[in-house]
């Protein structure tokens, strides 16, 4: 008979640290409890207490902040975590960086419909913006791919689904060109800006069908160009210690 295995101490009192964390409404930046708090609300001795905290910190979840007034920090996560998962499982199984456009293939245009229903006012005029930080970066190509990550970030974000924003930003650290090495030559670049326009177009009036279309066109333009200019890389199995850069 297979029994599941039971978790470590460690991790369950992190889990628990969490779970009171957000009971006690605790938000980015802030403090948890000190060390000898924690030691008896939790009953456990200071090897797990400290590997509970190691746990959680290898999450991102928070950072030790030292001196007198120091103890472990509350952050807001970001994907850079599960970036850096989802890389090493990818080199494990020997995947190339060509699924990592499929999965965008998969998911962008169907997120970018969501989004045009649940798209904030707030958000549109960061896309705008980001929109316009391309035009003026042309020449620039680490700002203009800022600019294009925060682009798709946003929309990610907009689905009103948090799972999806988090992959789309992973998915989107993985493929940084500055980190792998592709280069985008100012007509690129110009269509980028062009495809951007009519997907934030599509967005502003809430065309759930034309921003679908539209971010489809985009992402498989993308597939297109890379296959085009850098098979190798395409074919090249994502590697744990580079693709993050």
């Amino acid at each position: 008979m297979i029994t599941s295995r039971a978790p470590k101490a460690a991790m369950v009192v992190a889990q628990q640290i969490i779970k009171d964390a957000g009971r006690e409404n605790l938000v980015a930046d802030d403090l948890l409890p000190p060390e000898r708090v924690m030691l008896e609300k939790y009953g456990i001795g200071r090897g797990t207490l400290r590997e509970a905290l190691r746990l959680l910190e290898f999450q991102g979840v928070i950072a030790l902040k030292p001196g007198p007034r120091g103890g472990p920090v509350l952050f807001d996560p970001d994907a850079s975590h599960l970036a850096s998962s989802l890389i090493l499982l990818m080199q494990l199984n020997d995947a190339p960086f060509k699924v990592v456009v499929e999965a965008r293939t998969a998911l962008e245009p169907m997120i970018s419909r969501l989004a045009a229903a649940r798209v904030s006012d707030e958000t549109l005029i960061r896309l705008k913006e980001t929109v316009d930080r391309m035009h003026g970066s042309l020449s620039d190509q680490g700002e203009f791919l800022e600019a294009n990550k925060t682009f798709h970030d946003l929309i990610a974000w907009s689905s009103g689904n948090p799972l999806f924003g988090y992959l789309v930003d992973s998915l989107l650290g993985i493929m940084d060109g500055t980190a792998i090495g592709m280069d985008y030559p100012p007509h690129r670049r110009e269509a980028i800006i062009v495809a951007h326009t009519q997907i934030y177009e599509c967005l502003a009036s809430r065309d759930a069908e034309g921003s679908e279309r539209y971010m489809r066109e985009h992402i498989d333009a993308y597939r297109r160009y890379a296959e085009r200019k850098y098979p190798e890389l395409f074919e090249q199995v994502i590697q744990w210690d580079r693709a993050l850069g």
